[in-house]
């Protein structure tokens, strides 16, 4: 970890200190800056006196970190609006563990003796669904996966996620989950005009990381005259497509966008 000794300003400073809380205890080394102290997860510089503006020392903390590291390279979520008073939502993840990479081979006998010893490795994580959520499922290439586990609260249902294998650094899986909730719960509408509302993506984990997403809605058939109000931050706006399967005889429209 790379940072400042010094609170960087364009002002000069008459007293101030730095404190990099690390969640480790296991600190190699840092560079050492009269004064500086470690105590415990915790390296102080300072307190320094009379700091002139714009004044910087580079300093490097060394420690171990053996959390986790979860990002979606990719999420597409789809959002299909349904006549009959359904919202269906299925949301297809491209997941890779960004954390320190396994250096060695990876023995499953060796893992199931000893789990604890794979501090780094991801077994399951937690997604969180609308409390109205039903036909929940979660799946991947091969088909259903049966590991996962539904638990319904007052507030929300929590999905517990379990992968075929567990996660190491530098591994990726790919899966997608779907659900459906009532019309209400997203839809409102005034005569005849419809306002959908739905939140940019799920809780998909806690510390949530996402490098690309891209959300599509597919509307009722008929539908025309929208307009799209985006959350405040930059957003692509792709082309507009038209969906049909063999259940349904008039095209749907399908707006899609990027972040």
């Amino acid at each position: 970890f790379h940072s400042n000794a010094y609170y960087y300003s364009v002002y000069s400073t008459v007293e101030q200190f730095s404190k990099f809380n690390l969640g480790s205890s296991k600190i190699e080394s840092f560079t050492p800056r009269s004064p500086s102290n470690k105590e415990s997860q915790t390296v102080k510089y300072g307190p320094y006196s009379n700091i002139p503006a714009k004044t910087s020392a580079k300093v490097t903390i060394h420690f171990e970190n053996n959390s986790p590291f979860l990002t979606v390279t990719n999420l597409k979520r789809i959002v299909e609006v349904s006549h009959w008073g359904n919202i269906a939502v299925e949301e297809h993840y491209q997941l890779s563990h960004t954390g320190a990479k396994l250096k060695s081979q990876f023995s499953r006998l060796d893992f199931q003796r000893n789990p604890i010893g794979a501090p780094t490795a991801v077994k399951s994580f937690r997604t969180v669904l609308p409390a109205s959520s039903k036909h929940v499922y979660y799946r991947d290439d091969i088909g259903n996966i049966s590991t996962s586990n539904l638990r319904e609260t007052d507030d929300a249902n929590e999905l517990e996620i379990r992968p075929r294998f567990p996660l190491f650094g530098g591994w990726q899986t790919k899966y997608y989950i779907g659900y459906s909730v009532p019309s209400y719960e997203m839809l409102s509408h005034s005569g005849q005009n419809y306002k959908l509302e739905f939140p940019f993506v799920d809780h998909s984990y806690d510390n949530l990381v996402i490098d690309e997403a891209e959300i599509r809605v597919i509307l009722p058939e008929g539908a025309s005259g929208f307009e799209i109000v985006y959350p405040n931050y930059e957003i692509v706006r792709g082309a507009d497509e038209k969906n049909q399967d063999i259940f349904r005889y008039f095209w749907q429209t399908s707006p899609c966008f990027q972040r």
